[in-house]
């Protein structure tokens, strides 16, 4: 099948190396490409490629959607994200989002009108094999060990906090194990803040710096013992590609919402 797609985000880090993908690929078809700053050039021309894609960016997603996609794929900003799939939806395509920093209040609107139009959205924090293999284990781990935390590492100049690789992380383990608290996090003394925050039962701490780009640590111990099982990504998109492509791939036969790449490799 000779899939429509679109991508939101299209010269984005990502989204750039994502629309390069689907152009060279022979079951993809790139029919729109949205992205304020080169509104109007060709996705081609825009990319630098040798010769245009035919393709015009568009600085308007209704006017993508009008390109009748198949698959609308987002790497935009976290704010725009939630109502480009809405409107996705909407219009009939199915969705699979890469951005982060939707809450969980914005994956459970997305999972409801999803199953009102009969679609699917698949949403990752984070789409590359070695953050898959990372939520995967750390779900093992989380069987046996009742004691965790989480810390992210990311670039000074990301907006949101947590990462979606450590939101999600945490969701997910919430429902596989309850964590263990030695000490409650209402009775710190001193700032109770230094902690960190509490999502879906785990600390999770988020830190900003110049020099990393991203990285993900689950923290489990026991007396006496501790595992860390740690994901670190490099300075190329290119990890998040085809986890992005396989997703595209298999939205067509989910109905709802699927968090995680890690759900379609493993079930």
């Amino acid at each position: 099948m000779n899939h429509r797609v679109a991508v939101a985000g299209v010269t984005g880090w990502t989204g750039s190396a994502v629309a390069e993908a689907v152009l060279r690929s022979e079951d993809l078809r790139l029919v729109a490409g949205v992205a304020r700053e080169a509104a109007g050039q060709d996705v081609g021309t825009a990319m630098g490629r040798d010769t245009p894609a035919g393709v015009a960016i568009t600085a308007d997603h209704a006017r993508a959607l009008a390109a009748k996609p198949d698959v609308w794929i987002d790497y935009t900003h976290p704010s725009a994200v939630k109502g480009h799939a809405l409107a996705a939806l909407e219009a009939g395509a199915r969705v699979v989002i890469g951005t982060s920093g939707l809450s969980a209040a914005d994956y459970r609107d997305l999972d409801t009108a999803a199953r009102a139009a009969n679609s699917g959205v698949i949403a990752a924090g984070n789409f590359s094999l070695t953050a898959a293999l990372l939520k995967h284990l750390a779900g093992i781990a989380a069987r046996h060990l009742p004691h965790r935390e989480i810390v992210d590492f990311s670039h000074a100049h990301k907006p949101d906090a947590p990462s979606g690789t450590a939101r999600e992380l945490a969701d997910y383990l919430a429902t596989v194990a309850p964590n263990q608290l030695h000490r409650s996090v209402d009775g710190i003394l001193g700032e109770p803040a230094t902690r960190g925050a509490t999502l879906a039962g785990t600390q999770v701490h988020s830190v900003r710096l110049p020099g990393y780009v991203l990285s993900v640590e689950a923290l489990f111990g026991l007396p006496g013992e501790r595992l860390t099982i740690r994901h670190d990504a490099g300075l190329s998109p290119e990890p998040y590609v085809a986890g992005t492509l396989l997703a595209v791939r298999k939205v067509g036969g989910v109905t709802g919402l699927v968090r995680g790449l890690d759900t379609l490799l493993f079930g």
